[in-house]
C-alpha cells in the first residue's frame, strides 16, 4: 500500500536503525528525511515541513520527551509524533502521552506494526465526518469543519490526538463517550484507561476556564467522558 507521499521525520541516533527504518518507510511510499540527533531534528524542522514525526526517547543529550514536549510550544504543535522506546513501563508511557507524544511504540517492534501505527495517525490528522457546525465553549468556538478552536484573540493550537478527541466528542455532544470509544477515535489498538486520561487533561487545559473543574468536558465515572458546550 501507499504512503501517498506523506513526509515523515526519522530521529534516532542508532546509525542502523535509523537507515532501515528509512528505507523500510521509502518503500512503503513515503518520503522520508533522517536525523540522528535532537538538535538536528529542529534544524530540519526550520527548513523543511513534516506530516509526522517517528522520534527515539533515548538519545544523547536532549532526549525524546525532551524534544516533544519543547515542539508543542514551538514549531511544530500539531505534527503527530510516534514515539519509539525500549522502556514501555505504563509510567513511562505516561511520560511520553504528557509530554505531548500522540502515540508510542516499545522496542524491538515489528515493521508492520509500525506502518499500521503511521498510518492510523496520519488518518487522524485528516479526521473524518465532523460536527455539522462550531460548538460555543465559553469564550473559544471550536470549528471541526477548519480543525479549529479559536480564542478571544488568537487561534489555539492543538496537537493531533487533541483535535481527534475533541472532535469525537463535539460530534455527540451531551452523550456519554466510553473510553474504549475515545481510544478508537484516537486510533489506539488497546485501552489504556490511564493514557485516555492524560489527553483529557490535556484538552481540558485548551478548552477550559480552569481545568480542575471543568465546565464543558465532564466525567461520567464508571462510564467514560460527555462534553457539555455552552456560554
Amino acid at each position: 500500500m501507499s504512503g501517498d507521499g506523506a513526509h515523515i521525520l526519522v530521529v534516532d541516533d542508532e546509525p542502523r536503525l535509523r537507515g532501515l527504518l528509512s528505507r523500510y518507510l521509502i518503500e512503503q511510499g513515503f518520503r522520508v528525511t533522517m536525523a540522528e540527533s535532537a538538535a538536528q531534528a529542529r534544524d530540519k524542522l526550520r527548513f523543511m515541513d513534516f506530516d509526522l514525526m517517528v522520534l527515539d526517547v533515548m538519545m544523547p543529550g536532549e532526549s525524546g520527551l525532551e524534544l516533544t514536549g519543547g515542539l508543542r510550544g514551538e514549531r511544530a504543535p500539531d505534527m503527530p509524533i510516534l514515539l519509539l522506546t525500549a522502556r514501555d513501563a505504563p509510567e513511562d508511557i505516561i511520560a511520553g502521552f504528557e509530554a505531548g507524544a500522540d502515540d508510542y511504540l516499545g522496542k524491538p517492534f515489528d515493521p508492520r506494526v509500525l506502518l499500521a501505527r503511521i498510518r492510523a495517525m496520519l488518518r487522524r490528522a485528516q479526521p473524518p465526518s465532523p460536527p455539522a457546525g462550531p460548538l460555543q465553549l465559553g469564550d473559544k468556538v471550536f470549528d471541526a469543519s477548519r480543525a479549529e478552536l479559536v480564542g478571544p484573540s488568537s487561534r489555539v493550537r492543538l496537537t493531533g490526538a487533541e483535535l481527534s478527541l475533541l472532535i469525537a466528542l463535539a460530534a455527540r455532544p451531551h452523550e456519554i463517550l466510553s473510553r474504549e470509544a475515545l481510544a478508537a477515535a484516537l486510533g489506539l489498538d488497546d485501552v489504556n484507561e490511564r493514557a485516555i486520561d492524560v489527553q483529557v487533561t490535556r484538552l481540558r487545559r485548551k478548552i477550559e476556564p480552569d481545568p480542575r473543574e471543568p465546565r464543558f468536558l465532564h466525567t461520567v465515572r464508571g462510564k467514560g467522558y460527555t462534553l457539555k458546550p455552552g456560554s
